[in-house]
This record gives structure tokens, C-alpha cells and sequence, in this order.
């Protein structure tokens, strides 16, 4: 089988964040940046999936020359090749997801893998939205590895299946009330959450070989996309700074403080 998986650039979680003065975005000088934890999920699970049913795992990125590094990443990891939409402006949910739909109708993979979102701007949307561009099924926020007769065969076993005849995809997902299962004729989009699987460590021959696997390049207007956002950010703030906290002499008096000052109680 032949699985897309997107690979964002993000900025790393361990970083301070700070908004420029102005309000027009973040100061990006010193910043680290890897790739969107819950895209690397996605080319774990893709992975585990081409090692148990053969074929190909193809990695996308949108953005600047400077995504390859996460590109490098994902093939060092072991994805086979990379796409790179070579787009350095600004774009919204809407574009991103129509690039994706034009690769996804280049590519024809029978799966498309997506993180259920981004860290840096957590809008959970581009799954959806490519899902309904292609006319596809979706099974969104993939969560649940079945129970394994020990850790490292858990590590090894896709948790999103296939079913017997290799024509649906089955995933296990979180809701409000417990878990659901759902399947989803092939060609289908999945979007993957934090507890599906734990990614591998990128090997040092896996680094070498990433080195000289193929990258292809496109571009927005050989896409035939026009990314003009239709939202537009107007301003960025930093949240409020957080008061200092007290210490209390006793269990009266915090207890007091939370029925009439924080009136939690």
C-alpha cells in the first residue's frame, strides 16, 4: 500500500514564545524548531503499516527551503521519499488543505495520514477539510493500540488496521463516553493523537541514507491552487502574566480564601 503522511514544521515546545511588539506575530530569532509531534505519530504509524503490508510511506511539507529538515527527519526515520510545496507566504487551513487534496490526486496513496493537529496554532481542521475536498472517509483522532502480549511486540503492530480484505482501514478513537470503532473504506484520511504509538529514534544509518533519498519539489502555482488565505490574523497578544501565589498558615485560612476569594468552594 502507498501512505501519505504530512510532516509540519513547528516551533519546538520547549522553546519560549514571545510576541513581537507589535502584535504582528513571534519573535523567531533563537528559536528551535522539529517536527509537529503528532505528525511524527502518523509516520510512526505509517511505517509499522507498509513493514506488515509491504509499500511505500511518502512525506509532505508545506513551507520554506527550511522544512526540509523535518523532511530529512521523517525519511531518516525510514519513509521512502519526500514532497516538498515550496511556499514561503502566509496561508490558513483552507489553503493548506487544498495543496494537500492537489498532492493526495498526484500521489493516489491509498492513505492519508495527518496529526489531528498542529502545536503551534492548534486549529485541528486540515484533516477534515482535505477529507471532504477528496470525497473520502475520515476516522479522526486515532488513539488506541490494541492490547500486545508484551511491549515490544506493541511497538512493532500498527494500530490502525486493515481489515481482512485489505479494502478498509479500522481505527480505534477516544469520545466523550469511552472508545468507538471506526471503518472506513480505502482510499480514507486519518488523523493520529498522542497515545497511538511512540516513534522511533531516527538510526545513524538511517540519517546517512536520508541524505540521498529523493525530495520533489512543487510549488502552489504548479499545484494549480491559488493560497490566498481567506482568514486573516489580526493580532497576536502574550496571555496575561500569572499572579504570584501566597502560602497560608493553615488549613482555615485556605480554606476561607477558596470559598471567598476564589469562591471555588
Amino acid at each position: 500500500m502507498k501512505i501519505l503522511v504530512t510532516a509540519k514544521r513547528v516551533e519546538d515546545p520547549e522553546s519560549k514564545i514571545k510576541v513581537k511588539p507589535d502584535g504582528s506575530g513571534i519573535v523567531q530569532e533563537g528559536l528551535k524548531y522539529k517536527i509537529n509531534p503528532f505528525d511524527e505519530i502518523g509516520v510512526e504509524e505509517g511505517l509499522r503499516l507498509v513493514a506488515k503490508h509491504q509499500g511505500e510511506v511518502v512525506v509532505v511539507s508545506i513551507g520554506g527551503k527550511e522544512v526540509q529538515e523535518q523532511l530529512r527527519h521523517a525519511l531518516a526515520m525510514g519513509a521512502h521519499r519526500a514532497v516538498w510545496v515550496n511556499h514561503t507566504g502566509p496561508l490558513d487551513q483552507f489553503g493548506i488543505a487544498a495543496l494537500l487534496q492537489k498532492v493526495t490526486e498526484k500521489e493516489k496513496p491509498d492513505l492519508v495520514i495527518l496529526g489531528k493537529q498542529s502545536i503551534d496554532d492548534d486549529q485541528n481542521q486540515v484533516g477534515q477539510y482535505l477529507a471532504e475536498f477528496l470525497d473520502w472517509g475520515q476516522a479522526t483522532f486515532a488513539s488506541k493500540v490494541e492490547s500486545m502480549e508484551s511491549e515490544q511486540e506493541k511497538n512493532k503492530v500498527p494500530a490502525v488496521t486493515l481489515t481482512a480484505d485489505g479494502k478498509a482501514v479500522r481505527v480505534i478513537r477516544e469520545v466523550d463516553n469511552g472508545l468507538a470503532t471506526l471503518e472506513c473504506q480505502l482510499p480514507a484520511v486519518v488523523t493520529t493523537d498522542l497515545r497511538l504509538n511512540t516513534p522511533r529514534y531516527a538510526s545513524l544509518p538511517g540519517i546517512m541514507k536520508a541524505k540521498s533519498k529523493p525530495i520533489e519539489e512543487l510549488t502552489p502555482e504548479k499545484l494549480g491552487v491559488d493560497v490566498t488565505p481567506k482568514i486573516q490574523i489580526v493580532k497576536l497578544a502574550s496571555p496575561p502574566a500569572r499572579k504570584a501565589g501566597i502560602k497560608v498558615p493553615d488549613v482555615a485560612t485556605l480554606v476561607d480564601k477558596l470559598r471567598n476569594e476564589a469562591k471555588v468552594v
